[in-house]
């Protein structure tokens, strides 16, 4: 079924965590968002699984542009929305599933011009929707605390402080606009890595990407417009790639999966509620070893998954859902 999907296209993007997914949702059937479109693998492989429909929903205009070569041949059984996934609750009504595949795309790691990866020289730019502030404002007109606050809390980088001054005394000279000239930045402020240790850009890079397209907020608002959208029942499956976001979501599915009560003699009894969600799994999905074999990329990769109950939706208490907190403005 797999390989059916990817054969559709020509695109070599391999989706994380399928087959498991597919697994833990079934039976595939009725109306599916793909709020993270991509390259089109969690859609193809829904509507080969058995979805009668799926709703395709990225912020990117690439992605969608891109979507054209194979949505065809699935007729009306696919339809392609241009936003982001926090208002899919626009583009449908009680439906049967939603999946969110979290963070970048192969599709636009893999070109230089989107500014996305430190292995491809190019403009520092990383905006999914190609449109507002870019990573080469933010370098440039963060202040240093800023900056350091950005690294630390949305990038889990230890030598924050000292990459942010970096860039500050880099920027004095002429201003940082490619993804080699930051990359460089990052690998003169920290030591040379030992094998297996990742670039020294890593962190810096995906704290960035997370600011200039806020994805912690999306990914709250995205959450909890799956929770308006899906009908009692349906399923929500959530794939995550690093520790932050992956805590936000299993903190929304807990928090949205208890009905209070309880209480000790140290804490009063909550009043009890009836919950959004069920948990069938309550620990995480990883990949098998013949995925990590075939798809490195997927050796980060959380799966978790959600049923709908028929309880009214209710806004999530963000203090609980432990997203980072930036101090200062940017």
């Amino acid at each position: 079924m797999a390989a059916a999907a990817r054969a559709a296209s020509p695109d070599p993007h391999i989706p994380v965590l399928l087959r498991p997914l597919l697994d833990a949702v079934a039976p595939v059937e009725g109306v599916w968002i793909d709020g993270t479109l991509g390259a089109g693998g969690y859609a193809r492989g829904l509507l080969e699984a058995g979805a009668e429909k799926v709703i395709g929903i990225d912020r990117d205009p690439l992605a969608l542009e891109m979507a054209q070569g194979w949505a065809g041949a699935y007729g009306d059984r696919v339809e392609l929305v241009q936003t982001t996934f926090s208002h899919m609750d626009e583009a449908g009504d009680a439906v049967d599933g939603v999946v969110l595949d979290l963070g970048v795309s192969s599709m636009q790691l893999d070109r230089a011009e989107r500014g996305f990866s430190f292995m491809k020289d190019g403009p520092l730019d990383m905006r999914m929707s190609q449109a507002g502030p870019s990573a080469a404002d933010l370098v440039n007109g963060a202040e240093e605390a800023a900056l350091a606050d950005i690294l630390y809390l949305y990038g889990e980088e230890r030598a924050s402080r000292r990459i942010a001054k970096s860039i500050v005394k880099a920027r004095e000279v002429e201003p940082i606009t490619t993804t080699a000239a930051l990359a460089e930045i990052c690998e003169r402020s920290l030591p040379r890595p030992k094998p297996g240790q990742a670039h020294p850009a890593t962190r810096t890079f995906q704290a960035l990407r997370i600011a200039v397209n806020d994805e912690y907020a999306e990914l709250v608002d995205g959450l909890e417009a799956a929770e308006r959208v899906l009908r009692p029942g349906g399923r929500l499956a959530v794939v995550t790639f690093h520790s932050i976001e992956d805590r936000i979501v299993k903190r929304f599915l807990q928090l949205k999966s208890d009905s209070g009560g309880g209480g000790s003699r140290h804490a009063p009894a909550e009043a009890e509620r009836e919950p959004q969600f069920t948990q069938k799994h309550r620990k995480a999905i990883g990949p098998d070893k013949d995925e990590l074999a075939v798809n490195p990329r997927s050796r980060s990769a959380k799966l978790r998954v959600a049923e709908r109950t028929g309880a009214a939706p209710a806004p999530a208490d963000r203090n609980s859902l432990g997203m980072p907190q930036l101090k200062r403005g940017f």
